[in-house]
C-alpha cells in the first residue's frame, strides 16, 4: 500500500515499532498509532493536543525529504489543498516539519477505502455505484471550480466513513508527486489503470482527465475489475491510448444501457468529447439515478451495515422509498336488508361515480403524460455550446434561452456554464430552460504605463483591473529619474484580472567614472569627458613631472563617480616652476657647474684655450634671475 496516494485508512491498529509513535510532533501532534506506511509517506492517527481533536498525520519518508524540489512542490500543494473546504474532500488541516521532515495534519475518517468494499463485496448494484460516485463528482466539481484538478482519482482516494460519507482524499498531492525521484514512479504505475489518454501521452491533465479516472472508478464498481489490466504497466497505459472503454455490459450483463452511456462519455479517449468537467458528469448521473431503484446498503453481517445510507441520496432522487400504507378499513355494513329501491339507486350513484373517476384518472393522465402538466429530465447540458445544448432540450421537449452571459476562468467562450432549471432536475415540457453562456475568461490589457510615475502607473493599473506588481530600478541614458521605462508582462498583453504588473523605473543615467587622465593632453582629456556628459572646466599650474598642456590631475579625482551633466576640473601643466639662478661669479669652474645643475639649470661653459685661473668671470644669465626648471645658464671661465 502505497500511503502518498492511500486515502487515510482508519484501523487504529498500528503496526511495527515505530520511533513517531508516543512523540510529540513540532510540539502540538501526539502520535498515537502508526494506520499505514507507504513508498511516500506514513499516515499516523495522532491527537492534535491544542484543539483536543483526532487527526491523520501524513508524515513525508526522509528519502524524498532530502529533495528540496520534491518538499517545495509538496508545501506549495498542501497549502492549495487547505484552501478546499468540502464536506465530501478530507481537510488539510496544518502543514509544517518534524526533524526537517515535512508532515500534513489532515481530517481523521473512520471508515474504509472503496478498494477496501470492492475487495470486500465485489461489485456494486448500479444504483449503489451511482450512489458512492454521485459524492465523489461533487467533491471534483467543487475542486474545478477553485481551479484544482485532482489528477489520481482511483478507489483508493475515495473513503466511506462509518455513517456512510463518501470523501475524496490527496487533493493536491498529486500534482506534486508525479514527476519527482524515482521513489515516485512507483505510484504512478500503480495508478496507471485511471490515468487519462492524454496524461498518459502527454503528461497533460485537466479536469476532463478528473471525469476520465472518476468513470473508470465507475466501471470498476459496477463490474468488479478496470476495463484495462496487464502485468506491464506500459501495456495498460497503451491500452488506454489507443482502445475505447468497452460497456461495462460487456463485462457485467444486466448492467443498464444508461449506465453504458455514463461511462462511455466520461471516457471518450478524445477529451473534448467527454463531459467537460465534472458537474456535468454528476447532472447525467443524478438524471441515470432517477430512473434507478434505491440502492440496498451493503453488508458484510446481518447487523453490520456498512455504506451509503439513503439519506446521503439528494432529494427527489428515489433514496427513501415510502412506507406502505395500512389497508383502509372498510365502513361497517348494515345487517337489515336495504329496500331494492335504495340498493338500485345506489348502484347508480356507484356507477357515475366510477366513471368519474375513471374520466378524473384519465385526464389526469392525459394532463401528467402529454397534457400541460407533462414533465420531463432536464439533460446535461452544462459545458454544451449553444447548437448542442439546444438539440439536446428539443429532444425532450424544452427550449433554450439565453439569460445572461458571463465571464468565466473554467469554463471556454460560447459554452454553458448553468441552467435553470438544473441539469437532472424536472422540468414542465415544453417550458424554456434559461441558460448562462460563458465570454470565456476575462481579460485586461496592460495599460500604456510607459512615461509615467510610479504613482500615475499603479492608478493605470488599477483604471485597468490589475494590480502593481514588483518595481526595480535601472540607470537609462534617457529617461529621467522616476520614470517607468518598462513592464512585465509587456504593454498591451491581456491578463487575467487581479494579476500583478512588474515595472521597471529609471534610476536616470548611470553616474560616470572618472578615468585616470593625468600626462593625456587637454584636448584629448576634455573631449573624453564632455563626450560622457560631463561639463569641463580648467585650471592651469606648474609641473616638474607632466609636460606643458597635458594634465596634471582631476577633481573629483580618479575612479569617483559624476552624475551626467556634473563638472570636473582639469588640472593642466604649464611645465616647470621659475627657479632663481645662483650667483657663480668666482667659483671655480667645477664648483660652478654642481651648483648650477643642482638648481635644476643646464650649464653652458664657454671658456678659451688657456684657462690658467679656472674661475668663472661671466654667467648669462646673472645670478638671482628666475628661469623655468631646466633652463640653460652660460658660464665664461678663465
Amino acid at each position: 500500500m502505497d500511503a502518498s496516494t492511500q486515502p487515510l485508512p482508519t484501523s487504529s491498529s498500528g503496526g511495527a515499532s515505530d520511533a513517531l509513535i508516543g512523540t510529540v510532533v513540532d510540539g502540538r501532534y501526539r502520535v498515537l498509532s502508526r494506520l499505514a506506511r507507504g513508498g511516500m509517506a506514513t499516515v499516523y492517527e495522532a491527537l492534535d493536543t491544542r484543539l483536543d481533536r483526532t487527526v491523520a498525520l501524513k508524515v513525508m519518508n526522509p528519502a524524498l525529504a532530502e529533495d528540496p524540489d520534491f518538499v517545495s512542490r509538496f508545501r506549495r500543494e498542501a497549502r492549495a489543498a487547505a484552501q478546499l473546504a468540502h464536506p465530501h474532500v478530507v481537510a488539510v488541516y496544518d502543514q509544517g516539519e518534524t526533524d526537517g521532515i515535512p508532515y500534513l495534519a489532515m481530517e481523521y475518517v473512520p471508515g474504509r477505502t472503496l478498494r477496501d468494499v470492492l475487495r470486500e463485496h465485489g461489485p456494486l448494484t448500479p444504483e449503489q455505484a451511482l450512489t458512492v460516485i454521485d459524492p465523489v463528482l461533487e467533491a471534483l466539481a467543487a475542486a474545478h471550480d477553485a481551479g484544482f484538478v485532482h489528477r489520481d482519482v482511483k478507489p483508493e482516494n475515495i473513503l466511506i466513513s462509518d455513517d456512510g460519507r463518501v470523501k475524496v482524499t490527496d487533493f493536491g498531492l498529486a500534482r506534486a508527486v508525479t514527476n519527482v525521484t524515482s521513489a515516485t514512479q512507483g505510484m504512478l504505475i500503480g495508478t496507471v489503470a485511471y490515468l487519462s489518454p492524454e496524461h498518459v501521452e502527454r503528461g497533460v491533465a485537466d479536469g476532463r482527465s478528473d471525469v476520465y479516472g472518476a468513470g473508470i472508478c465507475l466501471f470498476e464498481m459496477v463490474t468488479g475489475q478496470v476495463p484495462f489490466a496487464a502485468e506491464n504497466p506500459l501495456t495498460v497505459a497503451y491500452q488506454h491510448v489507443n482502445s475505447d472503454v468497452p460497456p461495462p455490459s460487456s463485462v457485467r450483463p444486466g448492467v443498464p444501457p444508461d449506465v453504458d452511456a455514463l461511462v462511455a462519455r466520461a471516457t471518450r479517449r478524445d477529451p473534448d468529447l467527454r463531459y467537460p468537467d465534472a458537474r456535468s458528469f454528476l447532472a447525467d448521473v443524478r438524471r441515470v439515478r432517477r430512473e434507478l431503484p434505491p440502492p440496498r446498503p451493503l453488508t458484510t453481517a446481518p447487523t453490520d451495515t456498512l455504506v451509503v445510507p439513503a439519506g446521503l441520496l439528494p432529494a427527489g432522487s428515489g433514496a427513501a422509498t415510502p412506507a406502505p400504507r395500512p389497508p383502509a378499513t372498510p365502513p361497517p355494513t348494515s345487517r337489515a336488508a336495504p329496500r331494492r329501491r335504495r340498493r338500485g339507486r345506489g348502484w347508480a350513484i356507484a356507477i357515475v361515480l366510477l366513471l368519474l373517476a375513471v374520466a378524473g384518472a384519465a385526464a389526469a393522465g392525459w394532463y401528467l403524460a402529454a397534457g400541460p402538466g407533462k414533465t420531463v429530465v432536464v439533460p446535461g447540458i452544462l459545458g454544451l455550446d449553444r447548437a448542442t445544448a439546444e438539440a439536446e432540450l428539443t429532444a425532450v421537449d424544452l427550449t433554450l434561452t439565453v439569460a445572461s452571459e458571463e465571464y468565466s476562468e473554467t469554463v471556454d467562450k460560447g459554452l454553458i456554464i448553468s441552467a435553470d432549471p438544473e441539469p437532472g432536475s424536472d422540468a414542465r415540457a415544453g417550458s424554456a430552460v434559461g441558460v448562462v453562456l460563458s465570454l470565456g475568461p476575462e481579460r485586461f490589457a496592460v495599460p500604456e504605463v510607459i512615461g509615467l510615475t510610479v504613482d500615475e502607473a499603479s492608478a493605470a493599473l488599477a483604471g485597468a483591473r490589475l494590480a502593481l506588481g514588483s518595481v526595480v530600478e535601472e540607470y537609462d541614458p534617457v529617461a529621467p529619474a522616476g520614470q517607468v521605462i518598462g513592464a512585465d508582462p509587456p504593454v498591451g498583453d491581456s491578463l487575467k484580472g487581479g494579476t500583478p504588473v512588474n515595472l521597471v523605473v529609471s534610476k536616470g543615467p548611470k553616474p560616470v567614472k572618472i578615468p585616470d587622465l593625468a600626462g593625456t593632453p587637454l584636448d584629448d582629456a576634455q573631449a573624453q569627458l564632455e563626450d560622457a556628459g560631463l561639463v569641463v572646466t580648467v585650471t592651469e599650474d606648474f609641473s616638474t613631472d607632466y609636460s606643458f598642456g597635458n594634465v596634471i590631475s582631476t577633481s573629483p579625482g580618479a575612479g569617483e563617480k559624476v552624475d551626467v551633466g556634473g563638472t570636473v576640473e582639469l588640472v593642466v601643466s604649464k611645465g616647470p616652476p621659475p627657479v632663481p639662478v645662483p650667483d657663480v661669479i668666482g667659483l671655480s669652474r667645477g664648483d660652478a657647474v654642481i651648483t648650477l645643475e643642482n638648481a635644476g639649470f643646464v650649464v653652458s661653459v664657454n671658456e678659451p684655450p688657456l684657462t690658467p685661473l679656472d674661475e668663472v668671470v661671466l654667467q648669462d644669465p646673472g645670478g638671482g634671475t628666475e628661469l623655468p626648471y631646466g633652463s640653460t645658464v652660460t658660464i665664461t671661465v678663465i
